[in-house]
């Protein structure tokens, strides 16, 4: 097993993953996001991640949104656009960006659990990915493939960038886990959780977003166009672990995760 744990980025050499703050109750959590390719095991560690810290709140990708559009009055599932997407790309790629990432804006924007406004701690909200691999993993990625057209590519990164802007620090991010692991065993774990939108997916796609991933989070060669984002740090863990079943992970498991929220130097 490789290195499982490596931090990157922030500003100086005395720079933090997280840090204490003082003000508003609100301005005290901090937010982060969990980014890694498509089966990488985000869910199965923010699982492990919630369960060993309890100042930290773990919210799920919206993903039964994307599955379940609904219209009318009372409302009734209409279509699954992840599978609409899936099976046409060329077609529903923009309309699923559109709503993906709006739908991870009601996410960021919501308002922190009474619980950890009260906590003792530095209290954490997790989210599984962000506005910001919508934009510069997901979209990205099909408007390189062509499945979003320059003029759709034009649109979304215009209300995206206006919707940032307009929320400032409500969507802003103290730290980033990077769940890195190969495309093949993101493959492998694709095939064995079954998720029948899931079947159109090939391994060459799965190649494609773990470059954009490593330009964004590794390499620091994507054209970033928020200066905190910039900046923010960045924790690489070893996705390729079995983080519920290697023994090697074990004492990561004990001795690491309860330690998160308190400052990691990089």
């Amino acid at each position: 097993m490789t290195q499982l744990l490596h931090v990157t980025g922030g500003s100086g050499s005395h720079a933090r993953f997280l840090s204490s703050s003082s003000g508003r109750s609100d301005f005290r959590v901090k937010r982060v996001s969990i980014e890694g390719n498509i089966a990488v095991g985000k869910s199965t560690f923010a699982k492990l991640l919630q369960s060993a810290c309890s100042d930290w709140e773990v919210v799920a990708e919206p993903v039964s949104k994307w599955q379940n559009i609904k219209s009318g009055s009372p409302q009734t599932t209409v279509s699954n656009l992840l599978q609409m997407m899936y099976k046409e790309p060329e077609r529903w790629s923009y309309t699923f960006q559109t709503f993906s990432c709006m739908s991870r804006f009601r996410t960021q924007l919501q308002p922190p659990p009474a619980h950890l406004l009260k906590s003792e701690g530095t209290p954490v909200q997790v989210y599984e990915r962000s506005i910001y691999s919508d934009r510069y993993i997901f979209a990205l990625n099909m408007f390189e493939l062509g499945c979003i057209n320059d003029t759709e590519w034009a649109v979304y990164q215009d209300w995206h960038s206006l919707l940032v802007e307009q929320f400032g620090h409500q969507v802003e991010l103290e730290g980033i886990i990077y769940l890195r692991a190969s495309p093949e065993k993101c493959m492998e774990r694709l095939k064995l959780r079954g998720r029948s939108e899931e079947k159109e997916v090939e391994l060459d796609y799965l190649k494609k977003l773990h470059i954009q991933h490593e330009k964004w989070l590794v390499e620091k060669s994507a054209e970033i166009h928020f200066e905190k984002l910039k900046n923010v740090p960045v924790l690489q863990l070893d996705g390729s672990a079995e983080f519920l079943t290697d023994p090697k992970v074990r004492q990561f498991r004990s001795d690491f995760l309860p330690s998160l929220p308190a400052s990691v130097p990089l």
